[in-house]
């Protein structure tokens, strides 16, 4: 098998000039949409955020794991790209105390899909911290609000959140683009650690997004802590 730098040198590892342009040309286009939609929001009165969001729901049935049925459970509740209209949204979201177990409530930027197999997760992992019941919502809103304001370090790098509600304990996740970016997926944990008050020796879990479809669950056999 060639290297990696074999093959940078021989120029397979490099997109062909269609493909690049292909893909500058979406980016370009998906900038000018963003530049329009805060220019309008500013416009209008409003705090245009950074990107624009969506809460997706999502009830679990207990002993089903098809991808499927998984897909199928997804329900987008709300978009928002204001502050204004983050607070709307909140303030009218059940807290996590009151969701029953299994639940999910995800945290997406637009465009993402709460999926590992969406073409923004499907390079990338997540960052897993558990907590008791009692002080689990305290951090997931501290955890949505550092998302929505662009808080957390390498942030364009950050896909989404994720609260799971489970039976003896809560989950937040927090996911990112590239799993293999080492330098970024340690900088965004000291991140969450700053953001959310955590002690420096609490220990996270991380766990690619890759390893999960591999052994189709969320939270088991996570490879990495610190």
């Amino acid at each position: 098998m060639e290297s990696a730098e074999e093959a940078e040198t021989k120029g397979s590892a490099s997109p062909p000039p269609s493909a690049t342009a292909a893909s500058a040309a979406v980016e370009a286009e998906g900038d000018m949409e963003e530049r329009e939609r805060y220019s309008r929001e500013i416009k209008s009165g409003l705090h245009p955020l950074k990107h624009k969001f969506v809460f997706w729901y999502t009830r679990r049935t207990p002993g089903v794991r098809s991808q499927t049925s998984y897909e199928d459970n997804i329900k987008k509740i709300v978009e928002f790209s204001t502050v204004e209209a983050f607070w709307v949204c909140y303030c009218h979201l059940a807290r996590s105390s009151s969701l029953p177990s299994p639940t999910d409530l995800h945290l997406f930027k637009e465009g993402i899909r709460p999926l590992w197999e969406d073409a923004a997760n499907c390079n990338g992992g997540k960052w897993i911290l558990r907590f008791k019941k009692v002080v689990s919502g305290r951090f997931w809103e501290d955890l949505v609000l550092a998302l929505v304001g662009d808080q957390l370090d390498y942030g364009d790098d950050v896909c989404g959140a994720v609260l799971s509600i489970r039976f003896n304990e809560d989950i937040l996740s927090v996911w990112n683009r590239n799993a293999s970016d080492h330098k970024a997926v340690m900088a965004l944990r000291d991140s969450i650690k700053r953001h959310l008050k955590l002690p420096h020796s609490y220990l996270m879990e991380y766990k690619p997004h890759d390893a999960s479809l591999r052994d189709n669950s969320s939270y088991r056999n996570t490879w990495l802590r610190g």
